[in-house]
């Protein structure tokens, strides 16, 4: 029961924060400057314009969320939809009070195009790290996705997104506007990817060595490493070695290093980036 409160409570934390954060990239940044950075709330940017104002893009996203969430619900059940609904709702809610507490920032739309997909990103990253999404596109990705299987989700996303930016740009009747959204969805992708992999960001090292016997002791008694000995032989010498695949992270990588560097000045190392490990001193296997 703790355990599971615990994970309630940091939900809660994270569609806080991260639904604040893009609500603030928004009214700060990319509204101000009728930049549509894809997606629903892209659309509802270009849609309050067309329509004179008169609803808001805070409503305009509630709006057009509703008929997607609806047929999600329909497909996939509310469990999976119940904290995403939560996220939907705080975010239409936060996206016009912030348009009205925040000064926006008007004095150079690439800036606000550059800040407003990073501001955006963040918070959808701390969103997607807990396995929470603002809804819209991204659940109408997932739709697609088991239309079109052999699509990847990205793939789906951008063509999303495109259209959003080509109705925008029909709006606006600026050309400019496509080329401000397109960077602000380009900083929002990277943002994204460096909460996800800074948070589950490990290093793998495949390690040739003839003192494999000393070096699994070293990295085991004094890292607490697991290390995989996998067979080798090398081509130029012929000499029969052991290959061992070591996963740390990234805060110890230097230490692991060195180690290695210390019992075998020549071995051969091949060093690799893991933006997921599962398993025993990783993430749990779900």
């Amino acid at each position: 029961m703790r355990l599971r409160t615990k994970q309630w409570l940091l939900d809660a934390a994270a569609i806080g924060v991260g639904t604040a954060l893009v609500a603030l990239g928004l009214a700060m940044f990319t509204i101000p400057n009728d930049i549509a950075p894809g997606g629903v709330s892209g659309l509802a940017t270009a849609l309050t314009h067309v329509m004179g104002g008169w609803m808001t893009v805070g409503a305009w996203s509630l709006l057009l969320n509703v008929p997607l969430a609806a047929f999600a619900w329909w497909k996939l059940g509310f469990r999976p939809l119940c904290k995403t609904l939560a996220a939907t709702l705080l975010l239409s809610v936060l996206i016009d009070l912030l348009t009205l507490v925040v000064p926006p920032y008007t004095n150079n739309p690439l800036l606000a195009a550059g800040f407003g997909g990073a501001v955006m990103g963040v918070g959808m990253g701390v969103l997607f790290v807990r396995g929470i999404s603002t809804g819209g596109t991204d659940l109408l990705t997932l739709l697609l996705n088991r239309v079109f299987p052999n699509l990847s989700l990205s793939t789906l996303l951008l063509c999303i997104d495109t259209l959003v930016v080509v109705f925008a740009v029909i709006v606006f009747g600026n050309i400019e506007i496509a080329l401000y959204s397109f960077v602000t969805i380009f900083v929002t992708s990277k943002a994204i990817d460096g909460i996800m992999q800074g948070v589950d960001h490990t290093k793998v090292l495949y390690v040739i060595t003839e003192r494999s016997e000393a070096l699994l002791e070293k990295l085991a008694m004094e890292m607490g490493l697991g290390v995989t000995a996998l067979p080798a032989r090398g081509g130029y010498t012929g000499r029969d070695k052991q290959m061992l695949m070591v996963v740390t992270h990234r805060s110890d990588f230097a230490k692991t290093l060195g180690l290695i560097k210390s019992i075998d000045p020549a071995a051969f190392l091949i060093v690799m980036n893991a933006t997921e490990v599962h398993g025993e001193g990783f993430k749990e296997i779900k």
